[in-house]
């Protein structure tokens, strides 16, 4: 509530605290064979060339089909101990899903959640212990996806549906840290292909 300042006679109004910046999360993400990643720059470009939302426009190196395994602002490092006797993962792309609420949602391909796939989160997460997940990555919770597009207007999402191919059955090659404040990646593992 305003209080009068006795020596001045203005009005002084307490503020609220500044809350700090939120960080963008750190993530730790599963990359595609080359013949998946193709598929899925292939869908981004189709999209791009229909004047929609696309990751194509997104020409970081760093921007990869991926995915997200574990997401938190403060990750701690993983001991590569972690991957040792991991096993080849095989990866199907699935049906086109949207996240999200409002006028514009982000259009993913769906992963089929094996029992492998879900082993191979919960052990990523035994492992960086417990904190603040993104809702997609929490365990129990997981939604796992590759993203296509991350402002979708609804009003396209009949033409952008026909961008998206059939399933896509690929494996996982490695898997990867991105740091968003240095703006760098590192590779943590490279799976095998067996």
């Amino acid at each position: 509530m305003p209080q009068a300042d006795a020596d001045s006679r203005r009005v002084v109004t307490p503020h609220a605290p500044v809350a700090p910046p939120r960080r963008s999360p750190s993530t730790i993400e599963l990359l595609l064979d080359a013949a998946a990643e193709d598929a899925v720059r292939a869908e981004w470009d189709a999209l791009a060339a229909l004047g929609l939302s696309s990751l194509a426009g997104h020409t970081s190196a760093s921007n990869r089909p991926h995915i997200t395994l574990a997401a938190r602002t403060e990750l701690p490092p993983l001991d590569a101990g972690v991957f040792t006797d991991l096993p080849a993962l095989p990866i199907t792309l699935g049906a086109p899903v949207l996240f999200g609420t409002g006028e514009r949602r982000v259009l993913v391909r769906s992963i089929l959640p094996t029992a492998e796939l879900q082993r191979f989160h919960a052990t990523i997460h035994t492992a960086i212990g417990p904190g603040e997940d993104a809702p997609h990555t929490t365990p129990g919770e997981w939604t796992p996806h590759v993203t296509l597009a991350r402002r979708l207007r609804l009003a396209d999402l009949e033409t952008a549906l026909g961008c998206i191919g059939g399933d896509v059955h690929s494996r996982a090659t490695s898997v990867r840290r991105w740091d968003p404040a240095t703006g760098t990646t590192t590779t943590l593992a490279t799976l095998p292909q067996g």
